[in-house]
């Protein structure tokens, strides 16, 4: 009898190009469970929020610039997504820091407690993982 364990990933593996397109919707959340990850649906805000703490830990790591990682939440969330709204309007200041009384090393602190903030707070999703909603 084969060994049962990791089952959903193998299947998942052995998927097609021309398979993919129908069956990974499928099977992806429960691959991804097996291997104790989590599924975020394409556009949730729990995975909206999984990649802002993923580059908060990218700049905390010094792969980001600040300014490169505010810049990346305000292209990518706006000022729509209210756990990095305070980060897309430090991204603003940064536009217009000539014309302010804030310093560059000011917006850079407050960018760094921010990231840590969100770092600090890594969670589990708060939405279902079931992706035929």
């Amino acid at each position: 009898m084969p060994d049962s364990t990791l089952l959903g990933p193998r299947i998942l593996a052995a998927c097609t190009r021309a398979e993919a397109d129908y069956d990974v919707h499928d099977l992806l959340p429960a691959a991804l469970d097996e291997l104790g990850l989590v599924f975020y649906p394409v556009g949730s805000e729990a995975g909206q929020e999984a990649v802002a703490r993923v580059l908060a830990l990218s700049m905390l790591a010094g792969e980001l610039i600040p300014r490169e990682y505010t810049f990346r939440i305000r292209q990518r969330h706006g000022h729509e997504l209210p756990l990095t709204e305070r980060l897309a309007e430090l991204d603003d200041e940064c536009d217009v820091l000539e014309y302010g009384d804030r310093t560059t090393e000011q917006v850079v602190a407050e960018v760094t407690v921010e990231a840590r903030r969100l770092a600090a707070h890594l969670t589990a999703p708060a939405e279902p993982t079931d992706s035929r909603d």
